[in-house]
């Protein structure tokens, strides 16, 4: 399907309908009185034997010149990130809200990740996930600009972001227009809105969840749609083992979900996308295209990596966490003995403000015990920092095998906590 959009120059982008976001395309750049030059040498021989038209009956989209993605001040753009990487597609969300004038326009962004969990604005990662299963599983962490609870996205989910002025802002809207385009495809299909703004399979469960970011003149508003995640994956990362935790972070709201292909196995991520464009594009009277874009793309988004790189930063993801308190016990087995150890710690911006180590003073000398503590202070609530320091200290320590023995079981169980 060929994008509408009109410029002096351009590129289309060929994709195969059932090709996943990230793959290769096809690139044609063109000029207005010029014949296209072909840089994909896969698809230069097949070009070469048939005509420009009967290449243009694949399925493509025209990816909007710079100036006409930024520059255009009326109507409304559906756009698709061809990237799986939930830091490049955030940063796309926060690129079209800093720099895009919307108002006399409308834009809705479709973008699917590879796995990854993402928690709101004001939320506490300890609090929410399992970051030792998410380190095991490499899976990555993402904190978002907008509010609300933790949820996990891999290619069986799809995301859609709805940026509109403040004041047309209007989360209930965008989504009945989720619901048509659903009901337009499956009618039997039984989905429906609730008041807190999720969609809901079947009165019980739940497809769709909801968060925004207000701004001063603009806002956004996104929701995912379940499809075919791994809920398996889904119910072990969104499961906190870390016991003793004390804060004022946003929580989320726990609720049974369902994949849209367990009730119709016959559905397709490319089907939903199309229904749900058509429905957007019929509500806002607008063509309903999906253009292409890379956020890697500096010349169609200027400083697009450095917001990526930004949401990537251990200072953004961990660091923006509200302050709490741990407050914990737990057992070590050594030998024939079983120890009891408390810990008490405060945490501010990620880092270990307070510490706190009760523990026998006969197993370890108290003078060891309070350089760990005292190392600690300071120091990020993070394994790799925490088993740095410990390694450090180790280093100065007797040279004792029980004694590290010891010592090794201590920083272990401490790295457990975090």
């Amino acid at each position: 399907m060929l994008s509408t959009h009109q410029g002096l120059n351009g590129i289309i982008r060929f994709r195969r309908r059932n090709m996943p976001a990230g793959c290769a395309l096809a690139t044609f750049s063109f000029a207005s009185s010029s014949v296209p030059s072909i840089h994909c040498p896969v698809i230069k021989n097949m070009v070469l034997q048939s005509s420009l038209k009967n290449c243009l009956q694949l399925s493509c989209v025209l990816r909007t010149p710079k100036a006409g993605f930024r520059s255009t001040t009326s109507g409304g753009l559906i756009i698709q990130s061809v990237s799986n990487d939930v830091y490049q597609n955030l940063a796309v969300e926060d690129w079209i809200h800093d720099h895009m004038n919307l108002e006399n326009r409308q834009v809705l962004f479709f973008w699917r990740n590879s796995p990854a969990v993402v928690i709101g604005r004001h939320q506490n990662p300890w609090q929410e996930c399992n970051l030792r299963l998410l380190r095991q599983k490499n899976i990555k962490l993402a904190r978002r600009r907008s509010g609300g609870g933790t949820v996990y996205h891999d290619l069986g989910n799809i995301n859609l972001t709805f940026f509109t002025t403040r004041k047309k802002y209007e989360r209930m809207e965008n989504l009945k227009v989720v619901v048509k385009a659903l009901k337009a495809l499956r009618p039997q299909l039984d989905v429906h809105v609730t008041d807190r703004y999720d969609i809901l399979l079947g009165r019980q469960y739940k497809i769709s969840g909801t968060a925004a970011k207000l701004g001063r003149t603009t806002a956004y508003h996104h929701c995912t749609l379940l499809c075919n995640a791994d809920k398996f994956v889904l119910s072990s990362v969104l499961k906190s083992p870390y016991k003793g935790l004390k804060s004022n972070a946003t929580p989320s709201v726990p609720a049974s979900v369902k994949n849209l292909f367990e009730e119709d196995p016959s559905l397709t991520c490319e089907m939903l996308l199309d229904a749900i464009a058509e429905e957007y594009a019929k509500q806002h009277h607008i063509d309903h295209h999906i253009t292409l874009i890379n956020p890697a793309d500096e010349a169609v988004l200027p400083g697009i990596n450095n917001k990526t790189k930004e949401l990537q930063t251990w200072e953004w993801v961990y660091g923006k966490t509200p302050k709490f308190s741990v407050s914990t016990c737990f057992n070590m087995v050594y030998k024939d003995s079983v120890l009891d150890v408390k810990v008490d710690m405060d945490v501010k911006h990620g880092r270990i403000e307070v510490c706190d180590i009760d523990l026998p003073e006969q197993w370890l000398p108290p003078a060891l015990c309070s350089e760990l503590v005292k190392s600690l202070t300071g120091s990020k609530f993070c394994p790799n920092e925490t088993t740095t320091l410990a390694t450090t200290l180790l280093r100065v320590c007797p040279q004792d095998d029980e004694l590290h023995s010891r010592w090794n079981l201590l920083c272990e169980n401490m790295i457990m906590l975090m």
